[in-house]
């Protein structure tokens, strides 16, 4: 069941014993990449850093993890398709150039990327990817980048915002991409969605 942001989310629980402790957002995408390619179920996933467990108020105490002061979220997990190939995110994508010039976009799962809060409303229980798209000049980068580290960067004249579960991205010359922080090639197309509370994790 999918969540509005700002409504009760999660539960008291600790991670199981098959649970699987990730570090970062890359870590655990590639949990859930080796369990779908494999055709397995993807275990609990116990947050102990990344923009996600920031985002569900995770500090990254793997004691915690598998103690009574746990807390277990069902999670939205963000598909894309780039150049041809099926990639799983659960914090986000971001497809751009060097210093982030020329056209640009980055979908959201999570509230966070790295320092800046690129997803001011995004809930990764929403069943929605929050999606930001533009081209800014530097002086305009500079300062939206500012402003992103409080989420106060949107509205912007010169970004397009919007909340979709599945959406297609195109861009007139080939974009490098990034998935959970990671390179994964350029296209000129990137097609995305969403699988409400496809996954547990445990904070």
């Amino acid at each position: 069941m999918t969540i509005e942001k700002g409504s009760p989310y999660g539960e008291p629980g600790a991670l199981p014993s098959d649970g699987v402790v990730v570090g970062s957002d890359a870590e655990a995408a590639a949990v859930v990449t080796e369990a779908r390619q494999g055709g397995h179920r993807v275990p609990p996933l116990g947050l102990a850093g990344g923009d996600l467990c920031r985002t569900l108020g995770g500090r990254g105490d793997v004691d915690r993890l598998r103690s009574p002061d746990a807390v277990t979220f069902p999670i939205d997990l963000g598909c894309a398709l780039v150049d041809g190939h099926l990639h799983y995110f659960v914090a986000h994508l971001a497809a751009h150039r060097w210093a982030w010039s020329g056209p640009f976009a980055v979908v959201m799962n999570a509230e966070w990327m790295g320092p800046l809060d690129l997803g001011p409303r995004a809930h990764p229980g929403d069943g929605l990817l929050d999606i930001t798209e533009g081209r800014l000049e530097l002086r305009a980068r500079v300062g939206a980048r500012r402003r992103a580290r409080t989420g106060t960067h949107l509205p912007h004249p010169g970004l397009r915002t919007s909340r979709a579960g599945k959406a297609e991205i195109s861009f007139a010359r080939r974009v490098p991409v990034f998935v959970d922080g990671r390179a994964v090639g350029a296209a000129r197309e990137v097609l995305v969605h969403v699988e409400p509370d496809a996954l547990t994790v445990v904070v």
